[in-house]
């Protein structure tokens, strides 16, 4: 079994900086890719960040110049830097993992998701 694990979120100012970490433990063979999603009730769940094992970064339109995914590696912990914080922002942020447990093939394993509220 795998899991991952997100910590960090809560309330921060507009303008405020937060950061988010995720992390996967279990049988792992290999990583692909992590990347970090946020929902919004009755929304579509959308791509914030996306790091791959390439050492590739991608952002979401919205998040493009304020979020940094970073870490040494995929398969260490990934972290979510977000500055320039607006209420819009505001969501559950998930953290999907690529995941290779044996099987020989890439499952997406989520985390449960943290709260994260962007508010005077």
């Amino acid at each position: 079994q795998v899991h991952v694990v997100e910590s960090g979120g809560g309330l921060v100012q507009p303008g405020g900086s937060q950061i988010l970490s995720c992390a996967a433990t279990g049988r792992i063979v290999a990583v692909n890719a992590v990347a970090w999603y946020r929902q919004v009730r009755g929304n579509r769940r959308e791509i914030v960040a996306r790091f791959t094992k390439k050492g590739q970064r991608l952002y979401g339109e919205s998040v493009e110049g304020r979020f940094t995914i970073s870490g040494d590696n995929v398969e260490n912990t990934t972290y979510l830097q977000m500055s320039s914080l607006k209420p819009e922002d505001s969501a559950v942020y998930y953290c999907g993992q690529e995941i290779d447990d044996g099987a020989g093939s890439w499952q997406i394993y989520w985390g449960q998701g943290t709260q994260v509220t962007v508010a005077s």
